[in-house]
């Protein structure tokens, strides 16, 4: 028997004092998909245009020298950093990872031709896809406008590359036998004053009509709609706002809301926006960031507004309808190592709330023991949440505390 092995036995006996099955808890862990995006590897500079600089409101910092060169080694980088990711997991990807065949192609021009290869890796590693259409670092959105500008031919573009967009993403969807979320997220928006807030909305909202006006089986694919705060150079006004989102969500119910953690004022918490989702039943698209100040896209660690997340799921018993998946980029330090520490700290967040003794809490809430609610919940944070992790990696073959160095 490995140490592993004998720690997760001591653990083991603490929980289930609590009335926690962990043995339960690490199966359901492993059916739980975490969708990992794969634009950490390279700063999202993608396969269309590699030297072209991002844009819309988006930015990578940092100089570690680690940024995947071309195609080759993204990929390489890639495989590497998911070797070190526990359980099961899908791969997020954005449109300006296609292969071009050797010659350009235009957004509004993809086929699922040009993104065959990714089912074959997703198939290789086992994994599902999720998909984002590229709505930035184009030049039909150097205005700061796509779905919402108020020339016609750029929302004619846009809205085709998202009409595309789904196609290939319920190509995704059929061939890998799992949904695939499409998440679309644009940077529309102004830098100063704004006059008239409303009509950018209403043309986003006809584009958007447009974008969903095939129905596609959610078996195969889902729609998101992704809001955020603001973005460099558009910190006035941002059209696809979370309210504006959620209301379209609400009356058209032909998409979902996405929600980053890293997209609203720095008072607001997602842990305390889903439930609000939920009880409607509804579907939610997670993208799970670390802010810091200003900057939505610092490397998700373990932290009290990640576990809150994930307990708030548990606590609704809602894995199946909230869809989690990773979004960031960090230049500062290392590529692989950023990527494979988001994901596992994610994995982490999952299991520390599946260990939570939900059911003897709920019943201290209902009977208002208020003072025994508080006092467990506490005493919860110090039990051996990481010996029971470190059982997990052991039983996928994948390394505990001392990953690092694989990936380096």
């Amino acid at each position: 028997m490995s140490t592993t092995e004998q720690n997760y036995r001591i653990a083991k006996e603490i929980y289930a004092g609590r009335g926690v099955d962990t043995d339960e808890a690490l199966k359901l862990l492993n059916e739980i998909p975490v969708s990992i995006h794969c634009w950490q590897i390279d700063d999202l500079s993608g396969f269309e245009n590699p030297d072209r600089g991002l844009s819309g409101g988006i930015q990578a910092t940092g100089n570690d020298p680690s940024k995947a060169r071309g195609r080759e080694e993204f990929m390489a980088n890639l495989t590497k950093a998911l070797s070190v990711v526990p359980g099961k997991n899908k791969l997020a990807l954005h449109a300006v990872y296609l292969d071009n065949f050797g010659k350009f192609v235009d957004r509004d021009a993809i086929t699922p031709e040009n993104f065959a290869f990714w089912v074959e890796y997703a198939r290789e590693h086992g994994l599902g896809l999720d998909f984002n259409p590229t709505y930035f670092s184009h030049d039909k959105a150097e205005s700061n406008f796509t779905l919402s500008s108020y020339d016609p031919a750029v929302r004619a573009f846009w809205v085709e590359h998202g009409k595309r967009c789904r196609k290939i993403s319920e190509y995704f969807g059929r061939e890998l036998g799992q949904v695939c979320v499409d998440n679309h997220w644009i940077p529309d928006g102004y830098k100063d004053y704004t006059i008239d807030k409303l009509r950018h909305r209403e043309l986003l909202m006809e584009s958007m009509d447009e974008i969903l006006k095939e129905t596609i089986d959610w078996n195969y694919t889902m729609d998101s709609f992704e809001s955020k705060l603001f973005g460099l150079g558009l910190e006035s006004y941002t059209v696809g706002s979370h309210e504006f989102y959620s209301n379209y969500a609400a009356i058209r119910n032909n998409c979902i809301v996405c929600m980053d953690m890293g997209h609203f004022h720095p008072t607001e918490v997602v842990s305390a926006k889903l439930s609000s989702y939920l009880v409607f039943g509804r579907h939610v698209q997670l993208h799970v960031s670390r802010g810091v100040r200003w900057d939505s896209d610092h490397v998700v660690t373990l932290d009290d507004e990640l576990k809150e997340v994930m307990l708030e799921i548990k606590r609704q018993n809602a894995f199946d309808k909230v869809h989690i998946g990773t979004d960031y980029f960090d230049g500062s330090i290392n590529r692989i190592a950023a990527q494979a520490l988001g994901a596992r700290s994610v994995k982490k967040a999952i299991l520390y709330a599946l260990l939570e003794p939900t059911k003897q809490l709920r019943e201290y809430e209902e009977t208002d023991d208020l003072v025994r609610r508080l006092v467990y919940s506490e005493e919860e944070k110090t039990l051996p949440f990481g010996l029971v992790w470190e059982q997990f990696c052991e039983m996928n073959n994948v390394p505990g505390a001392d990953w690092l160095e694989k990936v380096l």
